[in-house]
């Protein structure tokens, strides 16, 4: 009796049945599933991130324009105030620090906007995704 091969009872790709097509579709499709949401937590976790250094240097501008405005101020108004009249002074220093506040504003506010809560790596597999289940539909 000639031994038969390991695989003798399975069938070639083209012999397969309707049910044994549409389970290996099934089980590719909850694959790219998993993976979609898969990559999708690593990108919104990678926005988040660069959401919250975007937040902290919005929280160090205000805590840093506080205390300049609070300690510096007064100091240099004071300085002023010896060759300038004291009110006139006061509007300068003031001034300068406005300056500094918005140039810090200005960089806070940049940061922020190159920040996309939108997972654009997934949304472009999910498109091709979309393609292959269709290809694979015909």
């Amino acid at each position: 009796m000639m031994a038969q091969p390991l695989y003798a009872d399975r069938r070639s790709a083209d012999d397969r049945s309707l049910q044994d097509l549409w389970s290996d579709m099934t089980s590719q499709a909850a694959t790219l599933v998993r993976n979609e949401v898969a990559l999708a937590k690593i990108e919104t976790t990678e926005q988040l991130s660069r959401a919250g250094k975007a937040g902290a240097l919005f929280g160090a501008a205000g805590l840093a324009g506080l205390m300049a405005l609070q300690l510096l101020s007064f100091a240099a108004a004071w300085g002023l105030a010896a060759v300038l009249a004291d009110g006139l002074a006061f509007l300068i220093v003031g001034l300068v620090y406005l300056v500094v506040a918005v140039s810090v504003l200005g960089k806070a506010r940049k940061q922020a906007a190159e920040v996309s809560l939108v997972p654009q790596q997934t949304v472009e597999t999910l498109k091709e995704d979309v393609q292959w289940a269709r290809a694979q539909r015909r």
